[in-house]
């Protein structure tokens, strides 16, 4: 029998690697949930063996019962009916059925409300094995961080109104944000919610790339200051799927054609205000995206495993010459290629939701305050500052990687099985369709690339390699690659000084920013490849390959970054395709 869990050696392995164990004890707060529910672990072995459960639970659901129903989701879609109402495809509504029954829809909520408790880079491990399954069931099971935002700002009484039915699969969500004029710049958000004189809120106006918009419980990001017209004017809402609420069309999409995206209509519709006015934006849908964007991430891992999968098995069985064509240099090149970008993707994303676990599992620590000694407040505190300051950074890197990750390995499995690769006998095409939205939604690339410059230019980003690197002695054969880390952020800081003082300022700056990021990024998977080295013969190998693909990179990249080359600025109408003129 198919297990998605159980049949992947490198999840399997950083299950094993990363330190659940202290995890679990921040998240159950010391074990004491056991005293109150008895299916909570009483130490950190009966948590962690809890975990591996789940995984081996999710991984039966995936290759068993999801897995074999996505061609067809892809086909048939999601239909829109006349009273605006709209029918999942059968496999998606089946899975959520499953997901539910198993009690899985509540992965990260509170034991009280129904969820698991779970961790959130056990979460991520999750939808890494679901989005192999198929991509676009993770956009529903992937929006738990709508129960999640309910549970951290709303109040109890909307709490205990929604988040169990949410965690039972009985109800589902979506994050309402964009609309027609306002994408990327949220800012821009002109849907209005308004008190009527008994203080009752109502939304009204368009919203547009809605994520499951035809959900149970919708989050809305509406301006209920209308005298403010950036993000301080902006709150977050709760309205409930009804008669004001109208879904006026499905949009017809390139790939995941069976995760629902709607454009809405709310008609004045009732709503309830979460956590305070004018922190919509600023603090709950910036809270809510980090989260989502650490979901995109894993999801991007699971498009990747499906990539490799199916272009490794082909080129097994494909004879060319005489011969398996995994036996041409050129193939194996690229499957090893593809191999070991995904593993780098998949280090990064699971890095980045464990110290997001470490972030708040101590700040739970320190509100729940289980230490009385002020010298440990004080190190908690010191701690949770820390990480707090890492994530801000860690999040967008580990988006935009597996973004970009899950493009390059779905075109290389395309360009594996050739011609029968195109043709839809095979899942491929539709892998590579599934892959390109991930660079688009929930903050581009570029935008990705903005969040994280920042962090690199101020040295945060070093400040994480060398914490992931530590003072350690290392295994005789890792100890050359950690050297070569070192040097190559050498490299890196030699690159922003350079950037820091060119004449043309903050505009050289963005200029260059990807390259900068991404010599940021390939120095701190090559760190995070020598932690797994020390532990593992395979995974050696793994951060052999990838210091020896990623040392001449970066080395081009800090070439190009200080060459001081400024022709985008200045002959950018000479270089640039010339605009569309009226005859």
């Amino acid at each position: 029998m198919a297990n998605f869990f159980n049949d992947n050696e490198d999840i399997r392995f950083l299950f094993g690697h990363y330190d659940f164990r202290r995890i679990a004890a921040l998240m159950e707060e010391d074990f004491r949930y056991n005293s109150e529910f008895d299916f909570a672990p009483a130490d950190a072995a009966d948590a962690v063996d809890n975990y591996r459960r789940l995984l081996e639970l999710i991984g039966g659901l995936a290759g068993e019962r999801i897995a074999p129903t996505a061609e067809h989701t892809d086909t048939v879609g999601n239909v829109l009916n006349s009273d605006g109402s709209v029918t999942y495809a059968p496999g998606i509504a089946e899975a959520i059925r499953l997901l539910g029954q198993a009690d899985l829809m509540g992965f990260t909520l509170p034991y009280r409300y129904g969820g698991l408790n779970a961790p959130q880079l056990l979460y991520a491990m999750s939808n890494d094995i679901v989005s192999r399954a198929d991509a676009s069931l993770m956009n529903l099971y992937g929006l738990q961080g709508i129960a999640e935002t309910i549970n951290a700002f709303a109040s109890d009484d909307i709490k205990e109104a929604y988040l169990p039915r949410l965690a039972s699969g009985e109800l589902t969500g979506a994050m309402v944000l964009t609309e027609p004029d306002a994408g990327s710049d949220l800012q821009a958000v002109k849907t209005r919610a308004y008190q009527n004189e008994a203080g009752e809120w109502f939304v009204h106006g368009v919203k547009r790339f809605i994520t499951n918009g035809c959900g149970d419980v919708l989050l809305v990001l509406a301006r209920t200051e209308p005298h403010i017209s950036d993000g301080r004017g902006l709150s977050c809402l709760l309205v409930e799927k009804g008669p004001k609420v109208k879904v006026r069309r499905l949009e017809h999409k390139l790939g995941i054609n069976g995760s629902p995206t709607c454009e809405l209509f709310f008609d004045h519709a009732p709503a309830r205000l979460i956590g305070q006015r004018q922190r919509g934006l600023i603090t709950y849908v910036m809270s809510l995206m980090n989260g989502a964007r650490l979901g995109i991430a894993a999801q991007r891992l699971g498009i990747g495993e499906a990539a490799c999968r199916e272009a490794r098995n082909y080129a097994l069985s494909r004879r060319q010459f005489g011969v398996a064509i995994d036996e041409l240099p050129a193939v194996r090149d690229l499957l090893v290629d593809m191999s070991v970008d995904l593993q780098a993707a998949r280090a990064l994303t699971y890095y980045s939701a464990f110290c997001v676990d470490l972030e708040r599992g101590l700040e739970r620590r320190l509100e729940a305050g289980l230490d009385s000694d002020p010298e440990a407040v004080k190190q908690l505190r010191t701690e949770i500052r820390k990480y707090k300051s890492a994530n801000k950074l860690l999040t967008p890197l580990a988006k935009y990687y597996s973004s970009e990750m899950s493009m390059r390995v779905a075109n290389s499995a395309m360009a594996v099985l050739g011609g029968s690769g195109y043709m839809k006998d095979y899942p491929v095409e539709r892998i590579l369709r599934d892959s390109r939205i991930t660079t688009i939604y929930e903050g581009t690339s570029q935008l990705q690339v903005v969040a994280a410059i920042g962090g690199v230019m101020s040295g945060a980003l070093a400040g994480i390699v060398d914490e992931v690197l530590g003072a350690r002695e290392w295994p005789a054969a890792v100890a050359p690659l950690v050297e070569q880390v070192r040097a190559g952020l050498k490299a890196l800081e030699t690159a922003v000084a350079y950037v820091k003082e060119h004449p043309e300022g903050i505009a050289y700056r963005d200029l260059y920013a990807r390259k900068l990021v991404d010599m940021a990024v390939d120095l701190l998977i090559a760190a995070l490849f020598c932690d797994q080295a020390a532990a593992s013969e395979r995974k050696l190998l793994v951060a052999r390959r990838w210091l020896g693909e990623c040392l001449p990179r970066g080395r081009a990249l800090q070439e190009r970054i200080c060459s001081g080359e400024t022709l985008t600025f200045t002959d950018f109408e000479a270089l640039a395709v010339q605009p569309a003129t009226a005859d």
